[in-house]
């Protein structure tokens, strides 16, 4: 087979660097294509001030900068690197930003970043021109600097040039050619650039490249405030490097700023001022000269807007007093809804993929990603919170982007909780329950879009009726906030009586066709051929054996099935599969449907489940009549309904569905029958307990693709002896007994410290796992953790959560810590 012809476009910071990724691995045939002069493209590296802070709340993120460090290091000409490791300093001016810095250390120790939290005396040792009245403290990254980046993508396209690569400069792309639904080419002003694979590494142009082949690509370009100052006196004579910089690189986030060194001046950035988009398309096509001053992606300067971040430095920095701005710009950057890179091949052009919205700090990590999955069709590192296809349709919407894109600007330095949701927009997608949960006191939070009841005030009067072993134990304020003791509460009558969940958000697709067996077979796990109303918990897999998904796969009929899935990734990945097969047999189409829009499901679980619905509906809803992973067309109520016997917080019951226009009748005619039996409406913060007590995986958190079934536990999701499926041939000869790594229960041992996910692990005092989900065990009494910790740490053994700094130890317990002989889920 030969070679596959790959054309980049953009040959930025991420372009150039993807391009020898891609030679790296053997690749010949790679032609790079950039509007602008080679020598300065004029793009967003070209004016990046480069500062590489590691850390990152997100472990892959994290992950690609550190390789992107590696990397620059390595990059030498005349003795020289293209990173300056100064090491990087974050200042705390606030208790809590403090606070922050502790949290964002035990991010550092989670993924493997030497860090370290230091006094005001450290911070003035290590940065003399601090003001000591405003710093209570910092955090050090030694690693940490200062990415030459202009630089970098010089050394690069020499490097690669002379192992083959083509570059086109001063060449714009005009269009994408296109057959039989692949890319097969890109067309400039002199002529087309035949090409197999096309990867858009445009920047902020990105948006009008995707657009070419009908892609809306979710990313918005953003101004951001850049000054250089006159000489700081006390600056002078430090380095004799021209722009280069002894001091570590420097945030402020208190004041929304960062700083590095230019030689004896200072750059000043600033995140403060208010969001100001661009449109990409409206710049006009790159001149033939580029330079430092003159450039698409630089814009005029707007003094009234750094005002504030002036005055805030000179407090920060005496030494700023001495001098005055000299030069300053408003330099374009990418901005996305959810503050992510956009990585990811078109869901409908085979061929066409993006890495945009990437940062010079995660540049060399994200182009080697590309490259692997390219070259071998995965990434070591988990690409799924980078991936193109991870947001809704809603979420691509113009006004959507242009809204959260500018709200993350404007967050970009704040203190965020993890569980804090969007302010706005809100009321996009909403259940055929609102109403009845509004009426019942739901407090909403956001996720994809839906509004989701984590509780219902209309139970705090039955906070005070809990038993003395349900009551929940107090909480610190970070671990208070988005919560309530009312969770407990709503847990207690799942578990004592009866409870509905609105499971509307839950991914629900329709595949169906004289294919649908087949790829469901070829794709999953599990056995998915049973007769109709049998349902299928079983994995999506890549080649490697790594978890692409987990889902529940139900057998409608002969050629029908609805599949519970974890969102748009699932989607885009049945509906390319399903387009192949169709291409490859005609004979096996299948349509796959997201229906989730045109339906609803309640999650209606408890002891008194069965006899709550016992005295609405007919149809027969024993053991006998409905076994457990089972489904069966019924009428509740006179509303007619699909009943799957499955339930995810371990108790008995079903996931009831029906279309939206009877969703609110289904609610009523459940809510009004449940009264004689004490039901509850319950929300995510219950459920999200009572899953971890039964031990139940959250696909994103507790596996990705960087781990496999038996490392996931869920191995018994894989049946061994199907015949075939992707991913089966690099499971053969890997078990539970054959990791080296296994995701473990943990449970805190003062049942009183609630930790909330991505805290570091110890054994021994060394780091050697994360927290992946973590709740308060309402029915035991105790916070839960899940943690993947080395295969030699045993149950029983003692290991520490660190939190904030402090050690909080807890227990390796065998699990699920609730019902393990699933006598009350099977009834």
């Amino acid at each position: 087979m030969a070679a596959p012809r790959i054309v980049i476009i953009g040959a930025g910071i991420v372009g150039t660097n993807l391009a020898d990724e891609l030679v790296a691995r053997g690749h010949t045939d790679v032609t790079v294509v950039e509007q602008g002069p080679l020598g300065m493209p004029g793009g967003s590296t070209s004016h990046a001030p480069g500062l590489v802070f590691q850390t990152n709340p997100s472990k892959a993120m994290t992950l690609f900068a550190q390789y992107t460090v590696e990397k620059l290091l390595s990059l030498t000409k005349d003795g020289r690197s293209c990173f300056d490791q100064v090491g990087g300093l974050e200042v705390a001016t606030t208790p809590e930003r403090v606070a922050e810095l502790r949290r964002k250390a035990g991010y550092a120790a989670s993924w493997g970043v030497d860090a370290r939290l230091v006094d005001t005396e450290e911070c003035l040792r290590l940065y003399p021109l601090l003001d000591r009245e405003q710093v209570l403290g910092g955090l050090h990254i030694p690693t940490d600097g200062l990415a030459l980046a202009a630089r970098a993508v010089q050394l690069l396209i020499e490097r690669t040039t002379e192992a083959g690569v083509t570059y086109l400069g001063s060449t714009p792309v005009t269009g994408i050619e296109q057959a039989d639904g692949r890319v097969t080419g890109v067309q400039t002003p002199d002529g087309v650039v035949p090409a197999d694979v096309v990867v858009s590494c445009a920047g902020f142009w990105g948006v009008e490249i995707g657009a070419m082949v009908g892609l809306d690509v979710p990313l918005l370009p953003l101004a951001h405030q850049y000054v250089k100052t006159t000489p700081v006196p006390a600056l002078a004579g430090r380095t004799d490097v021209p722009n280069g910089a002894t001091l570590p690189i420097l945030r402020h986030q208190d004041q929304d700023l960062y700083y590095r060194e230019h030689g004896d001046r200072y750059g000043i950035g600033f995140y403060g001022h208010r969001p100001m988009p661009v449109v990409a398309a409206d710049l006009g096509r790159t001149p033939d000269e580029v330079d430092e001053h003159h450039m698409p992606s630089r814009l005029d300067f707007t003094a009234d807007d750094f005002a504030p971040a002036w005055e805030a430095s000179q407090s920060l920095l005496p030494a700023l007093r001495e001098a005055q701005v000299d030069d300053g710009f408003n330099g374009i950057f990418s901005f996305t809804p959810d503050g992510g890179s956009v990585v990811g091949q078109s869901p409908t052009v085979d061929g066409f993929w993006v890495a945009e919205a990437v940062w010079v700090t995660h540049s060399a990590g994200v182009a080697r990603a590309v490259a692997e999955v390219l070259t071998t069709g995965r990434s070591q590192v988990s690409l799924a919170e980078l991936d193109l296809s991870r947001f809704e349709d809603v979420q691509t919407t113009k006004a959507y982007v242009s809204e959260t894109s500018q709200q993350n600007f404007v967050e970009i330095y704040d203190i965020l909780h993890p569980h804090q949701p969007k302010e706005s927009p809100r009321g996009l997608r909403v259940s055929p329950f609102h109403a009845r949960h509004r009426e019942l006191g739901a407090r909403f939070l956001e996720g994809a879009g839906w509004e989701r009841p984590y509780w219902f005030e209309a139970n705090a009067p039955l906070v005070e009726q809990l038993p003395e072993e349900w009551q929940p134990v107090p909480r610190d304020e970070w671990a208070s906030r988005f919560y309530s003791p009312i969770a407990a509460a709503e847990a207690w009558k799942t578990r004592t009586a009866v409870a509905m969940y609105d499971m509307t958000p839950l991914k629900r697709l329709e595949v169906s066709g004289p294919g649908a067996e087949a790829l469901l077979q070829r794709l999953t796990t599990g056995d998915v051929s049973k007769k109709p109303g049998a349902v299928t918990y079983t994995l999506l897999l890549d080649e490697a054996g790594g978890i692409r998904s987990d889902i529940t796969v139900a057998r409608l009929d002969d050629e029908t099935y609805q599949v519970g899935a974890n969102g748009q990734l699932d989607l885009v990945h049945l509906t390319r599969e399903a387009r192949h097969q169709r291409q490859a047999d005609p004979s096996q189409w299948v349509q796959v449907r997201d229906i989730t829009g045109g339906t609803c499901c309640i999650g209606l679980w408890g002891p008194l489940a069965r006899d709550l619905v016992g005295s609405i509906c007919d149809d027969d809803l024993s053991n006998d009549g409905l076994k457990y992973f089972r489904l069966k067309k019924a009428t509740i109520g006179g509303v007619p309904v699909t009943v799957m016997r499955l339930s995810y917080v371990g108790e008995l019951g079903w996931e009831i569905y029906t279309s939206a226009d009877l969703g609110q009748r289904l609610w009523d005619v459940l809510w009004e029958a449940g009264q004689a039996h004490g039901v509850v409406a319950a929300g995510r913060s219950a459920f999200n307990a009572l899953r971890l007590e039964k031990g139940y995986r959250s696909w994103g958190a507790d596996m990705t693709t960087e781990h496999d079934p038996f490392e996931a536990g869920v191995g018994f999701a894989v049946k061994a002896t199907k015949e075939a499926f992707v991913g089966k041939e690099a499971l053969e000869g890997r078990s539970e007994q054959t990791a080296t790594r296994r995701l473990r229960c943990l449970t805190v041992d003062d049942g009183r410290s609630v930790v909330l996910g991505k805290e570091p692990v110890r054994v021994d005092g060394e780091a050697v796992g994360y927290v992946t989900s973590a709740a308060f065990g309402y029915t035991i009494g105790k916070p839960i953790a899940y943690a993947y910790l080395p295969a030699s740490v045993q149950e029983g053994d003692a290991v520490e959560i660190e939190y904030f700094g402090d050690a909080v130890k807890a227990t390796v317990t065998a699990e699920p810590v609730y019902d393990p002989s699933m006598s009350r889920l099977r009834g």
